[in-house]
């Protein structure tokens, strides 16, 4: 059974963000902006995009 995979970018800097959207950022493996990061899609992974979503842009 192959693991849904999703697609995660940075597209807004998180100078001026609070402390612990800067620390789901980083825990999502997201260090620059136009950083990219392959994650398995499951439901740890979702909150933590949901949490940032002004940040991010996330495909498949």
């Amino acid at each position: 059974m192959a693991d849904k995979k999703i697609k995660v970018t940075l597209v807004k800097s998180v100078i001026g963000t609070k402390q612990d959207h800067r620390a789901t950022v980083r825990g999502l493996g997201l260090r620059k902006v136009n950083s990219s990061a392959e994650l398995v899609d499951t439901p740890a992974v979702r909150g933590m995009i949901h949490k940032v979503q002004y940040l991010v842009k996330v495909e498949g």
